[in-house]
């Protein structure tokens, strides 16, 4: 067994115990009824879904009796959308893909929050656009957002409708979330990038951009959306829901559990549990990244008040098919779970 091994062991003993984990789990009592389950993560590289990587890397799905297969996506796409039925249990994507996928005659439901504010910024190329330019001169500009249809894709259009920006006069292009974003933004495929950190901030850092709008803060995403507005979720089909009670519950105990140990992690944590290649070269810029929207990551998994309706204002102003369509709300969350996952970890 290698020092590396050991010592890994040893700081994941250390965050069980820390986060209230005491060994003689209440899962004995409701054991999950499917362990073996298969989660769709939209770029899961992304801080948006940090709560989801530390649940994963430090064990808290096995902890709670399961064993989750992640499948990264890499691209942002709607995670409903980009999978045939049957092959993925359970998806951590935007709260508003709960929203578009009924519209569409897909009832999912979100059980437990991973962020507060969508931590998307929205940056102007201090490369090929001139100094003071603004979100009016976009027009017939290209924009880089993750994927077309995604949460950096609405944000962009919502930001650019508030600047009198009509959609059709600007060219949107799906850059990815990674690398890939940085490139495209650096070599002027795209004169504009709406994306999440850590690629925002290392553009920033280098001054390759210029921030214009930023939902990275509760106070920037108050700005833009006038209401609280949840952003990554866990979320998986209604009927799902409804067959596993007991499965959705001890998934949303692992990711609480993850949520309360980022309460209280300093940068030393963060660097020893994410992987390396999620920093993407710059792990200063990274834990600067992370420091800057910690404020958003959720303390307690539960969904704000108002947020959904918030959430339906904001795609319906995005997507016509949205806004044509009757939403019943109630179906698209559900808050009983992670009440229950935030009293036992006194979260």
């Amino acid at each position: 067994m290698t020092h590396h091994t050991l010592h890994r062991r040893a700081f994941l003993a250390a965050a069980l115990l820390a986060a209230g984990f005491h060994g003689t789990s209440s899962r004995a009592q409701t054991k999950p009824e499917k362990s073996r389950l298969t989660l769709a993560v939209d770029g899961e590289a992304a801080l948006y879904h940090l709560p989801l990587t530390i649940a994963d890397q430090l064990g808290f799905f096995k902890a709670e009796g399961l064993e989750v297969d992640v499948s990264d996506l890499v691209g942002g796409a709607r995670s409903p959308a980009a999978l045939p039925g049957g092959v993925v249990d359970v998806f951590a994507g935007a709260f508003e893909n709960t929203i578009h996928g009924q519209a569409k005659g897909q009832m999912f439901q979100s059980f437990v929050l991973q962020g507060r504010a969508p931590q998307i910024a929205f940056g102007i190329s201090t490369h090929s656009m001139p100094p003071h330019q603004t979100l009016a001169d976009l027009r017939g500009k290209k924009i880089g957002v993750a994927a077309l249809g995604a949460p950096s894709h609405m944000v962009a259009t919502v930001v650019l409708a508030r600047a009198g920006v009509s959609p059709n006069e600007v060219n949107f292009v799906g850059i990815g979330s990674s690398t890939g974003a940085l490139l495209a933004l650096r070599s002027g495929q795209v004169d504009a990038i709406c994306n999440t950190d850590p690629v925002m901030g290392m553009l920033e850092q280098k001054s390759d951009i210029r921030i214009v709008s930023d939902t990275r803060t509760l106070k920037g995403a108050l700005e833009v959306f006038g209401g609280a507005m949840p952003a990554a979720c866990i979320y998986a089909p209604l009927e799902f829901v409804r067959k596993y009670p007991n499965t959705v519950q001890a998934l949303t105990h692992a990711m609480v559990h993850a949520l309360k140990w980022l309460q209280t992690a300093g940068p030393s944590d963060i660097v020893k549990v994410v992987p390396e290649r999620y920093f993407l070269g710059d792990r200063a810029a990274y834990l600067a990244a992370f420091n800057k929207a910690r404020e958003t990551i959720s303390p307690d998994g539960l969904l704000p008040e108002g947020g959904p309706q918030t959430a339906l204002a904001a795609l319906g102003s995005f997507d016509p098919l949205v806004k044509a369509a009757r939403i019943d709300l109630a179906k698209t969350y559900t808050n009983d779970f992670a009440r229950r996952a935030k009293e036992r970890f006194r979260a």
